[in-house]
């Protein structure tokens, strides 16, 4: 299933997007798309069963914002350098063991909302990523099996970065990906069982209708069920969770001088196979 979240920011209502593209509410059957309906299998069974019988209202999407997929996100884990080419591209060995730094739930935007640059950024930057939602409580998993068995579905992230502020203003990475609007999240929620492969995947993106970034998940360095395993050894993931998985080579870090870093009225585009699109115009903040 494709689902999404659609409406005013802070108003969205919950919705599906069936196979052949039209709208449907699914408010008449769920409060909205959060964690605790992705750990209801009885409520995401009736969620089917009424998309398969034709049940439910579609929705006119003329002029209809799209939001966040996921509401009430407790925390969101970020993977750095989990790329071979943007390690590469970076100057950086591949790490032993995964990078891990997070992201305040407050950064994530809908898909298409603006992208604000800091004040007195000089450096902000693009990365596309796969977001992985957690959908069981994963805590001390054993395999990659088991954290892939732990994720309810996959979204398209913009991991949105301010790299002075990360690198060269001291302490940790968190001060370059924690400004507002550095996440937009969607347009959909994909659940897993339309992902059979999440090693599998192409993900591009385009400032100003240039490609920068064409990479596949068959480059991470940690795939996705390692990521979740990993990750649950130092900390309970949660249902409605986010884990942010890394970016392919491509970033404006990794040019040469002049780096084409963001700059107000920029438009990005980015998408990641079967996920969507999202496209976002930079103003400044």
């Amino acid at each position: 299933m494709k689902l999404l979240r659609v409406g005013t920011a802070g108003r969205e209502r919950p919705a599906l997007l069936d196979p052949d593209g039209t709208l449907r509410d699914l408010s008449g059957l769920v409060a909205d798309i959060d964690g605790t309906l992705l750990a209801d299998e009885d409520a995401l069974g009736r969620i089917r069963s009424a998309a398969a019988a034709g049940d439910l209202p579609a929705l006119d999407a003329t002029g209809l914002r799209t939001g966040p997929p996921l509401a009430r996100i407790g925390k969101i884990v970020c993977i750095g350098l989990n790329y071979h080419d943007h390690a590469r591209e970076t100057g950086a060995e591949p790490p032993a063991e995964p990078v891990i730094f997070f992201k305040a739930p407050d950064t994530v935007v809908g898909p298409d909302d603006t992208v604000l640059i800091p004040r007195g950024s000089v450096k902000t930057d693009w990365e596309v990523e796969l977001a992985v939602v957690v959908g069981w409580t994963a805590r001390y998993l054993e395999s990659a099996e088991e954290g892939l068995a732990h994720v309810a579905g996959y979204a398209v992230a913009h991991d949105v970065s301010e790299r002075e502020f990360q690198t060269e203003r001291g302490g940790t990475w968190d001060k370059g990906k924690n400004c507002e609007t550095f996440n937009p999240l969607g347009p959909w929620l994909v659940t897993a069982d339309e992902v059979p492969d999440p090693q599998n995947l192409s993900l591009r993106l385009w400032v100003n209708g240039e490609l920068k970034q064409d990479g596949t998940t068959a480059e991470q360095i940690f795939p996705v069920g390692e990521v979740v395993r990993y990750v649950s050894r130092f900390m309970t993931l949660y249902p409605g969770d986010v884990v942010n998985t890394g970016t392919p080579a491509g970033v404006a870090m990794g040019h040469p001088e002049p780096k084409p870093y963001l700059r107000a009225g920029d438009v990005v585009e980015l998408e990641v196979t079967g996920l969507g699109r999202q496209r976002q115009v930079l103003a400044q903040a």
